[in-house]
């Protein structure tokens, strides 16, 4: 259940990045700000997501339900103030209210509590279904802006499209947060290791590397020992790396100097793509409207089925990336092809 309530987390926010992007832009004209100022509203999410991420990641050290509960909290807050700037007239507390929710951002402790507290053997798959849920949160944003065209009045406050998707979000977040007091259980912090196989007979701790060596061991006796000993300086670097990633990064240079090289790389392609994608995605409904003057629901449905194809990629590459995980070591060619 706890990590079936960080999976909604993630969905949930992704649907609150995108649910406003089809009407972001009349949001803005009707504040009277440009259309394109859409790009602002939509990007300053993003940017405050930067600074939450580093101190929901020092916090995760520590626990995973409090920052989850102030993460519900805040983006209640925040969509209660997107909702609200229509009727205020006020560019700045739309603006604001986006901030909010990006400062709300968790998806920095579901990550970590994915790779600090799911099992090694389910990790493949609690991972795809990080992503999955993203991807269906991407799509369902959209779509439901798509479906929120009404417009009336309770009392002061106006409900109409540009301002239901901030109310809906609200209360989703307030029925999660409801959720999650009563359904959440903090992990054990001494069970977050490894999930090693062990040895039957002798109760040991096996390393799968191990295994994987033993079938391509050298003749000589002096390359063994050799062998040994630059297995023994690479477990002892891993060893305080792990250490060193165990420890809170209080700020943004600090948390880039806990990453690798090959982290760095991976990094810098996901940027890649998230820029690609948020470009396309921003000023989507302003491009559409100026060349094939598509109104709000085509907006919402463009984006909804761009969300959709990245699933079945997914779920391929998750259920492949599983199976060469248990089966590896028992097939050269599964291997190869993996």
């Amino acid at each position: 259940m706890s990590l079936m309530l960080n999976l909604v987390n993630t969905f949930l926010y992704m649907v609150n990045t995108y649910i406003i992007v089809p009407t972001a832009d009349d949001y803005s004209v009707s504040l009277g700000a440009a259309s394109t100022v859409c790009g602002v509203v939509i990007g300053s999410m993003a940017v405050a997501q930067i600074f939450s991420s580093v101190y929901f990641s020092a916090w995760s050290n520590k626990s995973y339900f409090k920052p989850l509960v102030f993460s519900s909290i805040v983006l209640f807050l925040g969509n209660v103030c997107y909702a609200m700037a229509y009727d205020m007239k006020s560019l700045t507390v739309l603006i604001i209210g986006r901030l909010l929710c990006g400062m709300g951002s968790a998806r920095a402790v579901n990550r970590r509590y994915i790779s600090d507290c799911v099992p090694a053997r389910i990790r493949m798959q609690a991972s795809a279904g990080f992503v999955s849920a993203s991807a269906l949160g991407m799509a369902c944003g959209p779509a439901l802006a798509g479906l929120l065209q009404w417009k009336f009045k309770i009392y002061m406050v106006t409900f109409n499209q540009s301002t239901l998707p901030g109310w809906v979000m609200a209360v989703a977040w307030l029925l999660y947060l409801i959720w999650l007091w009563v359904s959440f259980k903090e992990p054990n912090r001494a069970t977050e290791v490894n999930e090693a196989p062990q040895n039957p007979a002798s109760g040991q701790t096996v390393d799968i590397g191990q295994v994987e060596n033993g079938l391509a061991q050298p003749l000589l006796m002096d390359s063994v020992d050799k062998q040994n000993e630059d297995e023994d300086e690479e477990v002892d670097e891993s060893e305080e790396a792990a250490d060193d990633s165990r420890k809170p990064a209080t700020s943004i240079g600090s948390a880039y100097r806990l990453l690798t090289p090959s982290v760095k790389v991976q990094l810098l392609i996901y940027f890649m793509l998230k820029y690609a994608m948020e470009i396309l995605l921003s000023e989507s409904s302003v491009i559409t409207n100026h060349y094939f003057s598509w109104n709000t629901s085509a907006v919402a449905i463009f984006l909804a089925i761009l969300g959709l194809t990245v699933l079945p990629v997914n779920a391929v590459v998750g259920n492949t990336s599983a199976i060469c995980l248990r089966t590896g070591n028992s097939s050269w060619s599964l291997k190869l092809r993996c």
